[in-house]
Formats: structure tokens, C-alpha cells, sequence
């Protein structure tokens, strides 16, 4: 038996599910695919008009949130046959990114960041950008699919102009897999929940409160099931939620997620 020893835990990301599935697999446990959020990217031509509209305009400094959102502005340029007009435009640019997806984004890229933060939360990236002087200041921020409302407020003390840029957006999941995973929280038959993003978070408890059972999920997160976060971002939004016992890794990753959780078992029996 490995270290899991037969625990079952729901897996909410929809993003490399099989291969955390093999990893729970691995360490003896059950692994339970439960998607709890969808990703929907916006028209391209939506996308499009805000490539175009950033390389007319002097960009002083670039936000990025997200790996995903580099990816697809990049993806978006590359069809329109500006990707190089682009990567000029961000290499004149300074840049600054939260998570170490869009870090690792850029870095792929061979671009370095100006600030970054030092949790994985939008308020740490406020706090690396404090060091810099951001007052009038042209900025692109992109967001992840959920608005950010800290760096929104930061760059309006800042009064510096700053321009939104959404790739996709979240959409709830199939009502299947919440009424599933739900039910099988408060019937005991789930050791832990792993959550990687805000909107997963959202989703399941908007369903809870929707079916008067919010009181009864809380009281199940807080006795035999396991709230799991991937980092620090992630934890914080699920204690918003009312989570008080929320666990997760020093370093984010989807692998020392799973991780944490097996030193917390270690430790708590």
C-alpha cells in the first residue's frame, strides 16, 4: 500500500487530470476525476482587436496571470501574422507576472520579468510592483478568467492607464459532475479535494448555497474531508469561501499538491 493508502481524492482541475490520476494511482490512492470548471476562449477576432489595438499603442509595462493567457495572445499573434510585431512589443516593454506559469511562459520565451511574485497571489505581485514606479504609466493587464480586483485597485493608486485584456474566461462545469461531487463530499466517500484555480472554489460552493446545503459542505471540510490547494492564491480564495482547514504546497505545483497532502496525512493520521 503506498503512502495514500487507499484515500480517495477528487481531482477539480481539468487540466492534466490523467497524469495527477496516475500520480495518486502511484502513492496508493483513488484518484477521482471531478472537473469543476470550464474554460471557454473568447472569438478570436475579439482577441485580435486587442493585439492590434496594443501594438499601435506605446505599452509601458505588461501584467501577465497566467500561462495559459500568454500562450493564447501568442497563438492569436502567430495566426495573424504579427508574432513578431508582438515579441518586439514585449521585449521593449517591461514585464511582471504572478504564478510560475506565466513566469515560466515567459521564460520559455527567453523574457525576463521585472517584478514577480513571491506567493503565487495577485498581492504579491502588488508588492514586487511597489518597487517600481507605475504613476502614468501604460499598462497591459491581462487577466485569467476572473477579474483581480487587488492589481486592478493597485494601478488605479497608481493612476497609471491601464488596459484589461481577457483571452478566455471560466464557465461552470457539467451540473453532472457538481451534484457528483457534492453528494459524495457529504456522504463521506471523498478523503480530499484538490483545487488549482479560483473559479473551481466558486463554482462548487455557488452549487452548495444554491442547494441549501452550504452549512453541511463546510462541516465536511472542516471534519473528514480535506480542502487541497495547489499554492497560496488558491488556498486564500478557498478560506474565502469558509474553509478553515486548507492545506497546500510551499512551491505551486500539481505534484507537490498532491505532496502536501500526503505529509498532512503523516502527520494527522
Amino acid at each position: 500500500m503506498g503512502k495514500l493508502e487507499g484515500k480517495r481524492v477528487a481531482l477539480t482541475g481539468p487540466r492534466r487530470a490523467e497524469d495527477l490520476s496516475k500520480f495518486v494511482v502511484k502513492l496508493g490512492g483513488i484518484p477521482l476525476i471531478r472537473p469543476a470548471q470550464g474554460t471557454v476562449f473568447l472569438e478570436d477576432a475579439h482577441v485580435e482587436d486587442e493585439i492590434r489595438r496594443l501594438l499601435k499603442e506605446n505599452v509601458d509595462w505588461f501584467i501577465f496571470t497566467t500561462g495559459l493567457g500568454i500562450e493564447t495572445l501568442l497563438r492569436i499573434a502567430d495566426n495573424m501574422e504579427l508574432l513578431d510585431a508582438f515579441m518586439s512589443k514585449l521585449k521593449r516593454a517591461k514585464l511582471a507576472a504572478r504564478g510560475y506559469k506565466a513566469i515560466g511562459a515567459l521564460k520559455k520565451l527567453g523574457l525576463e520579468t521585472m517584478a514577480r511574485d513571491d506567493d503565487g497571489t495577485s498581492a504579491g505581485l502588488v508588492r514586487a510592483l511597489a518597487e517600481h514606479d507605475l504613476t502614468g504609466c501604460r499598462v497591459a493587464l491581462q487577466l485569467h478568467g476572473d477579474p483581480a480586483p487587488k492589481l486592478v485597485q493597485y494601478l488605479q493608486e497608481q493612476n497609471a492607464e491601464f488596459r484589461e485584456i481577457l483571452p478566455y474566461r471560466h464557465v461552470p462545469p457539467e451540473r453532472e459532475v457538481l451534484v457528483s461531487l457534492v453528494a459524495e463530499i457529504l456522504n463521506g466517500e471523498i478523503d480530499a479535494v484538490t483545487f488549482t484555480s479560483g473559479p473551481q472554489v466558486r463554482f462548487i460552493f455557488a452549487y452548495a448555497a444554491e442547494q441549501g446545503v452550504l452549512a453541511e459542505l463546510l462541516a465536511a471540510f472542516a471534519g473528514p474531508t480535506v480542502a487541497v490547494a495547489v499554492g497560496k492564491y488558491t488556498a486564500d480564495v478557498v478560506r474565502e469561501a469558509g474553509v478553515s482547514r486548507v492545506i497546500y504546497p510551499q512551491e505551486e505545483r500539481m505534484g507537490n499538491m498532491i505532496l502536501a497532502f500526503v505529509e498532512y496525512l503523516e502527520t494527522h493520521g
